[in-house]
């Protein structure tokens, strides 16, 4: 985590000496839609939060890092599905603060798309299983309280400093390694976050051209 943060500390500083007068911000809402892979349950069912702040650094004219402080919902979610006398329910409710750097590059002054990595603090945990609490929490795990992530990131422009952002992301290291047995036989899995995130964004400072801000 240490050279995570100095990696992101010469970004801003590079970027920030040559092009301090054009730093921009940015406040960010949106939801989560999310799943875990390798937990037995299939599909975007768990929705979350995503909100936050970015700070915007362009370094050419079409080119611009951004440095992202979010506070982000993941999981995994199953109904009722009976299995002999168990409901088969599943909730996994997973709260991370995290740290996305990305690179962009705009065109036009309409469509901005970007890729990057993330550093995710784990700082709420729930489980329940069956309709059961587990004893799951970020103090005594099972998950691993720091989660890694590449990012693929598409922004437009809705009404000038306005965007709509939509954001892929994946665990690049495993969350969790679960045991499961069924009664026959056992079988482990690891587990990763897989996240589709849509936001809006709003940014300041920011100089669009006239079409731009039209919409055209």
């Amino acid at each position: 985590m240490r050279i995570f943060i100095l990696f992101l500390f010469i970004i801003v500083f590079t970027a920030g000496q040559s092009y301090s007068q054009r730093i921009k911000g940015a406040v960010i809402a949106g939801f989560n839609a999310t799943q875990v892979d390798g937990d037995e349950v299939v599909g975007y069912s768990k929705l979350g939060f995503n909100v936050g702040a970015a700070v915007i650094i362009p370094f050419k004219k079409k080119w611009s890092v951004s440095l992202e402080n979010i506070f982000s919902q993941k999981g995994s979610h199953r109904g009722e599905i009976y299995v002999d006398s168990l409901s088969g329910s599943y909730t996994l409710r997973l709260n991370y603060v995290e740290v996305p750097v990305l690179v962009h590059y705009t065109d036009k002054d309409i469509i901005t798309v970007g890729t990057g990595f993330s550093w995710g603090r784990l700082v709420g945990a729930k489980e329940w299983e069956h309709g059961y609490r587990t004893e799951t929490s970020p103090e005594h795990g099972p998950y691993h309280k720091n989660d890694f992530s590449w990012l693929a990131d598409v922004r437009f422009r809705i009404w000038k400093r306005l965007k709509f952002n939509f954001r892929f992301s994946y665990s690049i290291a495993k969350i969790r390694t679960r045991i499961y047995n069924n009664g026959y036989s056992e079988w482990e899995r690891k587990q990763y976050n897989n996240v589709l995130t849509f936001r809006l964004l709003y940014i300041f400072n920011e100089r669009i051209s006239e079409n731009a801000s039209q919409g055209k």
